[in-house]
């Protein structure tokens, strides 16, 4: 008899392992890995047929005029799908329950796809309900220290947080501040990132220059959630007047 009982719970943990596998199948954990050259070139594709066949039209959802310029310009899957020019939408899409929006950049000119990481977006949304909270009992928003002119650190502890925020960069490993504008707008701070790219990457930019297109141009992602940055001196500053 307690063979038996064993042997049946044996059997009944197995049963659920296996069950368990078969409710997480492989194309599922696929739409959380990092977007890879080959689903961005389908894209890129998809959509150079689709303003070829649409008059220089491209394949773009609406969003209001204010929008920031690295997230204006977000692909519309359901465009290329009904014009048969993508047979799904990619597994690490957002409206396929992946982790990377899908946006154009330069769509005037030269469209190009490009991603915006989805932790950056769900990093400011968690600090924004975090700091809605301190706005509703307070006049003003927690600043720390001011870095530039009318941008500011978090004063984090006054949101109720251990740590200074910061989010992962899409374009390396480092933790990037977020940071703050005078009326209390949260932005990422990419200036470490800008740093690298302007020594790594070769280029004629000038003071006054909007330089954050260093990195759309030469990764796969747009600095979402950024501020402008010009150079100076062969650094990265902010850029906001």
């Amino acid at each position: 008899m307690k063979f038996t009982y064993v042997y049946r719970i044996l059997t009944l943990l197995i049963f659920t392992m296996i069950l368990s596998g078969c409710l997480s199948p492989t194309n599922e954990l696929a739409k959380n890995q990092p977007s890879n050259e080959a689903q961005l070139e389908r894209v890129q594709t998809a959509v150079e047929t689709y303003q070829e066949e649409e008059q220089g039209l491209v394949p773009i959802k609406t969003m209001s005029s204010d929008t920031p310029v690295f997230q204006r310009y977000q692909i519309d899957f359901t465009a290329l799908k009904e014009s048969n020019l993508l047979s799904e939408t990619p597994g690490t899409a957002y409206e396929n329950g992946g982790v990377y929006q899908y946006t154009l950049l330069t769509p005037e000119e030269d469209p190009r796809v490009k991603l915006i990481d989805l932790q950056i977006t769900e990093a400011i949304r968690s600090i924004n309900v975090q700091l809605d909270f301190y706005r509703n009992e307070n006049i003003y928003p927690p600043f720390g220290e001011e870095i530039a002119d009318d941008v500011y650190t978090l004063d984090y502890q006054k949101l109720g947080l251990d740590t200074e925020p910061s989010v992962e960069s899409p374009f390396s490993n480092e933790n990037l501040p977020i940071i703050m504008d005078v009326e209390g707008n949260l932005y990422v701070d990419y200036r470490i990132e800008l740093n690298n790219a302007l020594n790594e990457f070769e280029h004629d930019y000038e003071e006054g220059d909007d330089i954050r297109y260093i990195l759309a141009e030469n990764t796969p992602f747009v600095p979402a959630y950024s501020l402008p940055y010009t150079i100076r001196d062969g650094e990265p500053v902010f850029s906001t007047k």
